[in-house]
């Protein structure tokens, strides 16, 4: 990113942790709101463009959006580490998704409408995979799991706003209403990525947002006219990094000689000398990224369960909203709202409510789980929200009490939504341990496991739902058998240290039961960090 001689205003609260977490929440939110809100319009605008089978053409459309999310997240991911600057990809994914909105309003066709969706969801990517590793780049490491459980509670708004908001902006202002209004959170969406400094831009000028005392760093002389430091000249050694696969060639700054220097520019430099890992990024071919990241249990564990978390949470949302908005019919065929009509005779706007129930507890579940996460750690938050969630599908197999019902119904989305932060979490740490991956690499990985999941999740839901003599039970079924895979993969390998290995060490306290080597390189890396920082 080139570099102005003139401090940036509001270099605070513009690279700010909490205006960063602000604004890739926002961003979460602008993605799913646009999402959803064309869906209550989509099958009228169809229908007056003269097609027919409208229910298929509408699930067609909804897989486009997921195609384009899939099939853009790793060149996205790959860009995003090469580049020098996160904010500039997060602009242009900005621009794509108003163009997208601006080509669906005015779409003649049916192909139109396709290409815009494939639009959507590439801008759907920018900000899953780069907004989050912004996030965690600005984040301090032992807050990183409340952070990102703040900005997750942008996925429950967005779906949560944006059909109802559609649906009555399209009865009341007609067809183009939904996507002026889409359109306006976009712009708000696009004024907050503008405001974004990023954090090296930010410690140029003697200012670390996830330092807590990075305020001493701002008594520099003359600091409103000239960098306190310029990381990019600063000199660099090449020391071998090794991993489990490969040696890489690591740069590594050299602390200048700061004998000459004033004491508040030598405190400056002393803190600046080792620069966060996650700052320095290196371009790692896609192959070695592959490789490292399926060594690696613990991020294949996390993925698994994002994946999971994509088809269990959207087989209940999607299909309540399509439901919701008559598409009963479309290739996504939904069970949830099937199963309510024909065993309590719900109606549209009953299962509107019956929504509202799975989707509201999600709001408060994801904060809270990622402010826990960052005390206790992902493995026990991971494994109690799984554990938590179980009994609730046997519980909605139960065909006596409505109130029980969606209690059960409220109940498990506020623990499987639980989950999203410490997943999230675990994958950062996964990235901050893993030579040459970076954060872009890692949340890439975690949106093309997630949007499989979505994509994949209503259509298997829809058919055995329609297929199988009880189809709900069925359902339950399965998504408690996955539950319980993911309960035992998260108990044997979640965390630098998992559930399993501390239950051995317990048990059977003998030396061959260690912690897992990741931690105990990391241990080692923040000691001499640690060493070398008290001498400079």
């Amino acid at each position: 990113m080139p570099f102005s001689n003139r401090k940036p205003w509001g270099l605070r609260w513009r690279s700010s942790v909490w205006f960063i977490t602000t604004a890739v929440g926002f961003g979460i939110t602008t993605d799913l709101l646009v999402y959803s809100i064309i869906i209550p319009v989509l099958p009228f605008q169809l229908e007056r463009l003269s097609y027919v089978r409208v229910s298929s053409l509408t699930g067609w459309l909804l897989c486009a959006y997921s195609g384009g999310l899939v099939l853009s997240t790793i060149p996205i991911a790959m860009y995003s580490e090469r580049s020098s600057a996160r904010r500039v990809p997060l602009i242009l994914g900005l621009f794509a998704l108003i163009s997208a909105q601006v080509m669906f309003m005015e779409a003649p066709n049916y192909a139109v409408m396709a290409i815009a969706r494939v639009l959507q969801g590439i801008s759907s990517s920018v900000i899953w995979i780069v907004g989050l590793a912004l996030l965690c780049d600005t984040t301090p490491e032992k807050n990183v799991g409340k952070q990102l459980g703040i900005a997750m509670t942008g996925l429950s708004v967005g779906l949560l706003v944006g059909s109802p908001v559609g649906g009555a902006l399209f009865t009341h202002f007609g067809f183009r209403a939904p996507f002026i209004f889409g359109e306006i959170c976009a712009v708000v969406d696009l004024l907050l990525r503008l405001l974004i400094i990023e954090r090296d831009v930010a410690i140029k000028w003697g200012y670390d947002p996830s330092d807590a005392t990075g305020a001493m760093m701002m008594e520099t002389a003359d600091a409103s006219s000239t960098p306190d430091i310029q990381l990019s000249s600063t000199p660099t050694a090449h020391v071998q990094g090794s991993t489990d696969t490969e040696t890489n060639e690591v740069e590594e700054p050299i602390v200048p000689d700061k004998s000459n220097l004033p004491n508040t520019r030598k405190l400056s430099i002393a803190r600046k000398s080792i620069i966060d890992s996650a700052l320095v990024r290196r371009p790692t071919p896609l192959l070695s990224v592959i490789i490292k990241l399926s060594q690696s249990p613990r991020a294949l564990v996390a993925l698994t369960m994002s994946f999971v978390y994509g088809q269990v949470l959207f087989n209940i949302t999607k299909a309540s909203v399509h439901h919701w908005h008559r598409l009963v019919q479309s290739m996504q065929e939904p069970s949830l709202p099937l199963h309510l009509q024909s065993l309590w005779k719900f109606n549209s706007d009953q299962v509107g409510l019956a929504y509202l129930a799975a989707v509201v507890p999600a709001l408060i579940s994801s904060p809270l789980a990622g402010y826990y996460v960052d005390r206790v750690g992902s493995d026990y938050i991971t494994s109690i929200c799984l554990l938590l969630a179980l009994p609730w599908w046997i519980v909605l197999t139960l065909r006596h009490s409505l109130p029980l019902f969606l209690f059960a119904l409220a109940a498990q989305c506020f623990f499987v939504s639980g989950v999203v932060a410490p997943v999230t979490t675990e994958l950062a740490s996964v990235s901050r341990k893993m030579a040459g991956v970076g954060y872009a690499h890692i949340y890439g990985a975690f949106n093309l496991a997630f949007g499989i999941g979505t994509a994949v999740g209503p259509v298997i839901g829809g058919q055995i739902y329609a297929r199988a003599r009880h189809g709900w039970t069925a359902l339950c079924c399965i998504t408690s058998a996955l539950i319980v895979i993911c309960v035992t993969l998260a108990f044997c390998y979640t965390g630098a240290d998992p559930l399993l290995a501390k239950f051995l060490r317990h048990y059977y306290p003998i030396d061959s039961i260690r912690k897992n080597p990741d931690e105990e390189s990391s241990d080692r890396d923040n000691s001499s960090q640690l060493h070398i920082t008290n001498a400079a």
